[in-house]
């Protein structure tokens, strides 16, 4: 498969404000982002369009910046407003966009308070994240030997940049081995989610089994499908859930702006079905993002 860079390509960026073509929409070496990680970022779908969940996630990337001690310096109309102007003027339908807030070149250092915080919006078309026939076996997973740090030593419920670095690796490591995402346990030992998805357990008796979102990302994604589960009489446990419960669930699914609904085959040694009730969660989150 030939890879298209992502800094060669056609089109426009939303950089700061202004529209800038997309080849030319570039940071300085020097850039506190860069280096220390002080950027938030978030990932939307357009359908149609229209990005599902546009408001909820601006807030979040609003919400991840305070965080992180700095102000994103646009409202969030302003964001929602020049998301949907990418859109148009990149002639995207259906795409996945990106909006991106970082501390800039000014100071080179841990403390940076007087950095110009820059923001950035790029959108492109992008299909589904995994291959179609992936949807009727489920991918394979494999535990992750790092883990979802604690709300106390990392700021685990803001969107940023530097604590997806383990997440890189994990997958790469797992990649390797023949999987396509790895599961992450959390720094006390229980069951958190994928490196970039919340994660979905259904018992035989069709009750959803779901990891407590106290150490990682309540994802707009996740809280969309426990709505459309409950809507459709499946009911939602949220718990802490140990690794050795693995073997106890007949079918597995991740959720996430990118993977949407996608079921799980295999988790290590233990095999899953793609049941009936995941089958539903999975038509009506497409009838609601395409309708």
């Amino acid at each position: 498969m030939t890879l298209i860079p992502y800094d060669d390509r056609d089109g426009w960026i939303w950089f700061d404000g202004e529209f800038v073509p997309w080849r030319e929409a570039t940071i300085h070496v020097i850039t506190h982002g860069l280096h220390y990680g002080s950027c938030v970022f978030e990932g939307e779908r357009s359908y149609g369009g229209k990005i599902f969940k546009m408001v909820e996630h601006h807030q979040r990337l609003i919400d991840s910046a305070e965080i992180l001690g700095f102000q994103i310096p646009y409202s969030r109309q302003e964001l929602d407003d020049a998301a949907c102007q990418v859109l148009e003027k990149n002639n995207i339908v259906d795409g996945y966009v990106r909006p991106v807030a970082w501390r800039g070149s000014e100071q080179m250092g841990i403390s940076a308070q007087q950095t110009k915080i820059h923001v950035a919006i790029a959108a492109w078309d992008w299909p589904a994240y995994y291959p179609k026939e992936m949807l009727e076996n489920g991918i394979k997973m494999k535990t992750a030997k790092w883990k979802r740090p604690s709300p106390e030593t990392a700021p685990s419920h803001a969107k940023a940049a530097g604590l997806y670095m383990i997440c890189t690796v994990s997958k790469h490591q797992v990649e390797e081995e023949g999987c396509q995402d790895a599961l992450m346990l959390d720094y006390r030992g229980y069951v958190a989610e994928a490196t970039s998805a919340n994660i979905f357990f259904f018992t035989k008796d069709g009750v959803i089994h779901t990891p407590t979102p106290d150490c990682f990302l309540n994802g707009l994604t996740r809280q969309t499908v426990i709505e459309l589960a409950k809507e459709n009489g499946i009911e939602v446990i949220e718990r802490h859930i140990m690794p050795d419960e693995l073997g106890d669930f007949e079918s597995v699914f991740l959720t996430g702006t990118a993977a949407e609904v996608m079921p799980v085959g295999q988790i290590d040694s233990h095999s899953y079905t793609v049941n009936a009730p995941t089958k539903l969660l999975l038509e009506k989150y497409q009838e609601l993002t395409r309708s």
